[in-house]
């Protein structure tokens, strides 16, 4: 049975406004220019005031009272009430930001781009080599495919027959499997050595098969590469040393060999695109003992909201005779005008609540940014932040999971300040970043042979005062991408 009922509930529901603020502040710098520049493309009432002349020359306005710029809402004031002209109608410099936060001193010279060197891409490249080839327009048609078909690392993980089917459905090129096979070892034989393979074990041998195969190092490695490959990958090299009959010195030359090659050959060529490129957010300098902290609004360009829309909204707004378009017109402009204003205020907004972020952690943190010593960091969580800054702990969240700060001591993610806190035997609580930094020193100092197994770094640990389990240990370890002990070992 159907019943109708009301309901009252009191929800929270964010403003298109805190939306926007939201998702601005989680931008890193690097990312910032490109979502100011599609807010510039979409909103024609925003400008950026480094691509317009905003002292336009008297002669282009010859009959201009430069009063008129001045505008006085009680005066002119139209008959629809409903929009109040004076939110928009203010001097440019109210609605300007930018030039405040750009506390670095940079001169125009130093704001240019770098320049970007141009160089062919990985797939370009194979492309080239395939253009070389004296081959017929199917082998032709076969290599393009297969080369399309490649993953970004320069594997080949469609199965052949996929291939074959792809060739006829998408190109009309009817083939048999065993000439995408022969047309693949052709593509394989491509530089970076490696390309074109289905496995890490086919990758190797392609590559140790381009060297001097009669070299007894070569040799052997080909024989691991083939039979051995597990072994290896476990580091069994006792296993390796009896099967093949060598002693450790033999084996080292011929693990050297096998670690020289490149598992990943599409990578090889792609090296500059796909690294992350930071630009640190904050930077910190010591002057004689006392930090400065400024915030860098390098690539975040001066906005101001449209003169020319703000004289169309007042042109709309005293019209005599408001027909159903030109009020339409007039909520168009109206809410251009809000949007680029808002935008304008979220900005601000985004690099006050950075700054007061910041300047919250470098207090918190003093000690660690005046000496860069990992072992001066407080234990610190993010309620902490929150706690001083008045703000929620989300806020900090989305601050520090992807801002960099530069200091002199190196450049950082925010996120790597925040940390536990671990009780020492006398009582005192550090933080788990000092008990990290303890743990990869000791395993930088560990005779490769025998590397330290996780119970013997927790005995380490305690020794130094530091109480801890095992697998808590491993976790730290873990965290830093360290191998377990078998896997660290070397000959």
């Amino acid at each position: 049975m159907l019943k109708q009922n009301l309901q009252q509930k009191l929800l929270q529901k964010l403003s298109p406004q805190q939306i926007q603020f939201i998702k601005l502040l989680q931008v890193p710098t690097v990312s910032l220019d490109t979502r100011i520049k599609e807010e510039l493309e979409e909103n024609p009432a925003l400008e950026d005031i480094s691509l317009t002349n905003i002292n336009e020359p008297e002669e282009l306005y010859p009959d201009r009272d430069p009063d008129e710029d001045k505008f006085n809402a009680d005066e002119e004031r139209g008959e629809m009430d409903e929009f109040n002209i004076d939110d928009y109608l203010q001097e440019d410099n109210v609605n300007d930001y930018g030039s405040r936060y750009d506390q670095n001193g940079e001169d125009e010279d130093e704001r240019k781009e770098i320049p970007i060197a141009v160089q062919s891409s990985f797939f370009e490249s194979l492309q080239s080599q395939l253009d070389l080839l004296p081959v017929s327009d199917k082998d032709f048609a076969i290599g393009k495919q297969i080369i399309g078909s490649l993953d970004d690392d320069g594997y080949l993980r469609r199965p052949i027959m996929n291939i074959t089917d792809d060739l006829a459905f998408s190109q009309n090129v009817m083939a048999e499997d065993e000439e995408v096979e022969d047309m693949l070892k052709v593509i394989q034989s491509f530089d970076p050595p490696g390309v074109g393979a289905r496995s890490l074990q086919e990758c190797l041998l392609i590559q140790l098969r381009k060297k001097d195969v009669n070299d007894p190092i070569v040799k052997k490695a080909i024989i691991i590469v083939e039979d051995y490959l597990d072994e290896f990958t476990r580091k069994h090299y006792d296993k390796l040393e009896r099967v093949l009959n060598m002693n450790s010195i033999e084996l080292r030359g011929v693990v050297a060999e096998i670690l020289k090659l490149n598992p990943k050959p599409g990578d090889s060529n792609e090296v500059s695109t796909k690294q992350m490129q930071v630009i640190p957010d904050f930077h910190i300098s010591n002057n004689d003992g006392m930090l400065i902290l400024t915030l860098n609004s390098k690539n975040a360009p001066e906005l101001k909201v449209s003169r020319s829309y703000q004289e169309m909204f007042q042109h709309y707004d005293k019209a005599s005779q408001k027909d159903k378009k030109l009020k339409e017109a007039v909520q168009f402009v109206k809410q251009k005008l809000d949007s680029a204003k808002w935008f304008i205020d979220a900005i601000k907004q985004r690099q006050q609540t950075l700054l007061k972020t910041m300047n919250a952690i470098m207090q918190y943190q003093y000690d660690f940014f005046l000496t860069g010593d990992d072992k001066n960091l407080k234990p610190m969580i993010l309620k902490d932040i929150a706690d001083r800054i008045g703000m929620d702990i989300s806020t900090v969240s989305r601050v520090a999971n992807s801002k960099y700060v530069q200091t002199e001591h190196g450049t950082f993610l925010l996120k790597s300040f925040f940390s536990e806190a671990i009780q020492t035997e006398s009582g005192e609580e550090v933080s788990n970043k000092e008990v990290k930094k303890i743990l990869e020193e000791h395993i930088g100092q560990e005779d490769k042979r025998h590397p330290l197994a996780d119970e013997k770094l927790t005995d380490i640990l305690k020794d130094a005062g530091y109480n801890i389990a095992r697998r808590t240990v491993a976790k730290y370890r873990e965290q830093m991408n360290i191998p377990v002990a078998r896997l660290r070992k070397e000959l």
